[in-house]
């Protein structure tokens, strides 16, 4: 009985996961790939969450849910005999889809919030209208903690106040506060998630600035198939000089005109007395005798 049911929560662990914890344990120098198992969370938790913020959750999410309260997979790769954790795949539970942008950064009363600072940016810079904020415009809940490197958000868009909202899109806050959007559906972003391994800094794939050198050699050495070795190319490439010799000294490079050689003198003509050139005057001046 108990071999039974080792052998349902494998074969459950592998469809949760779609396999990676093999594929991770074969990869070279990969240690430790740690998964923790979690109950399903209990479908009354669900619908107080949903009564309390007045949001309601999008079906995919509901459904994992019901299978897993949140998830956490990790893995270390070894690196002088000592192993230290690269990989990192984290789902809040659904008690810790907390709102943010709601409350003080501190606790004084007059603290400024993120809600203060989002105004202060929009002033600023010319920010585009279907990006998240921190006031009333949204409703903003922490998905992925993404090991302190940003935060993955479900974003759900208040029209009216009162009203209950649906459909929330995924966006991803970096560090320094500014949006990104990665997709409208948390299975996508589930598989996203699987498909990058939970290497360091993966979501700023999504960003216009890119992965840090570290990263990009994680992504060369576990993931190369997936990851886009095109746009890491042509990086590289914008810092090499380009300048085409040909096209810059065009007007110099042109072809010299030949001179055309004068045709040799023909054989017996005489050559002149350089003594007579000297004084020509006296040419052709006879004396009588």
């Amino acid at each position: 009985m108990a071999e039974k049911t080792d052998s349902i929560m494998t074969s459950y662990t592998e469809k949760l996961t779609m396999g990676i914890c093999k594929i991770l344990e074969s990869s070279p120098g990969v240690t430790d790939v740690m998964f923790e198992e979690k109950r399903p969370a209990e479908r009354h938790m669900i619908v107080n969450w949903e009564q309390k913020n007045g949001c309601t959750l999008p079906d995919d999410l509901k459904n994992f849910y019901l299978m897993t309260d949140g998830f956490q997979m990790s893995w270390n790769v070894k690196l002088n005999d000592a192993p230290i954790q690269v990989g990192s795949i984290v789902i809040n539970s659904i008690s810790s889809l907390s709102r943010q942008g709601g409350s003080h950064t501190y606790s004084l009363p007059n603290a400024p919030s993120l809600a203060d600072l989002d105004q202060d940016t929009d002033e600023g810079s010319k920010t585009k209208s279907y990006q998240p904020h921190f006031d009333s415009r949204n409703a903003i809940f922490e998905l992925d903690p993404c090991n302190g490197n940003g935060k993955v958000c479900l974003v759900y868009k208040i029209s009216k106040p009162g009203e209950v909202m649906r459909d929330p899109d995924i966006w991803f806050l970096d560090r320094a506060l500014y949006w990104h959007f990665i997709t409208h559906t948390f299975i996508a972003y589930y598989r996203l998630l699987l498909c990058h391994l939970g290497l360091p800094q993966w979501h700023y794939v999504f960003t216009s600035y890119g992965l840090s050198p570290q990263a990009k050699q994680w992504m060369n050495m576990y993931k190369p198939i997936t990851f886009n070795t095109a746009s890491l190319s042509e990086e590289v490439d914008s810092y090499v000089n380009k300048l085409d010799p040909n096209k810059i000294f065009k007007s110099k490079n042109k072809t010299p005109l030949t001179k055309k050689k004068l045709p040799p003198p023909p054989a017996g003509t005489q050559k002149v007395n350089p003594a007579s050139a000297k004084h020509p005057s006296h040419t052709g001046i006879t004396t009588r005798k």
